[in-house]
């Protein structure tokens, strides 16, 4: 197995410390989702104490710190809670990777407060080039994007809001498409009118106004008809 295959995750409690051989991109997916399966994340079947050197942990540590020998419910506390050993190139990539991913949740569920806008992932990154945000590969997508999009607002209106979206579908497409409609985001109120046509209450991200009503038109060549109740 090639290096470039995978990297060391390491843990350190009660003065004892282990490591694990895990994939360096499903290790970041892993910590952030929870996905793919900890049987696909993990490099080897084995609890090291150091993995250089092939010196295996000893049950009896493994059972004093994690309490159990299970090697895959060790390797789940070790990710959640360990440090990635990565390459200067590795972590650049997965910064940018995660700068990327807080830019989008950004766009999609924060708006100008004044306009009600969304603020396009362009303007997003200036902002933050500007406000000299840091990231941090470890901790999540959405805790970052809410300590950011604070330290935007003092840079521009911004702020994380939800839309609630009143949306009917014509009798002709309601059948069909009324399912994935009520899948684009969460729907409150349902109402299936005598004419066969229905109306749905959608909340969804703020930011995402612009997408959802576009797949709509999609569903409906352009026939739903979608009124902003509101945004807040």
């Amino acid at each position: 197995m090639s290096s470039k295959d995978y990297i060391i995750a390491k843990y350190e409690s009660k003065g004892k410390h282990f490591e694990i051989l895990v994939d360096p991109n499903l290790a970041f997916q892993y910590r952030e989702s929870g996905k793919p399966s900890i049987e696909e994340v993990v490099k080897s079947d084995f609890i090291y104490k150091d993995v250089k050197k092939g010196l295996k942990a000893s049950p009896d540590d493994l059972k004093a710190v994690f309490g159990t020998e299970d090697a895959m419910a060790i390797a789940q506390k070790i990710l959640k809670d360990g440090e990635l050993q990565l390459t200067t190139e590795q972590r650049r990539k997965m910064l940018e990777a995660k700068k990327r991913l807080i830019i989008t949740y950004i766009s999609r569920n924060a708006v100008d407060p004044k306009t009600k806008l969304p603020i396009p992932p362009q303007r997003v990154e200036k902002a933050m080039e500007e406000a000299r945000v840091g990231i941090d590969i470890y901790k999540p997508v959405e805790e970052q994007a809410l300590m950011v999009v604070k330290a935007l607002s003092r840079l521009i209106p911004i702020k994380i809001a939800r839309a609630l979206l009143e949306v009917t579908i014509p009798a002709e497409y309601a059948g069909k498409s009324f399912n994935e409609a009520k899948n684009l985001g969460i729907a409150h109120k349902v109402n299936w009118k005598n004419d066969g046509s229905v109306t749905i209450e959608l909340e969804i991200p703020a930011g995402m106004q612009e997408e959802v009503i576009d797949k709509l038109n999609k569903l409906t060549k352009g026939e739903v008809s979608v009124k902003v109740l509101k945004i807040e």
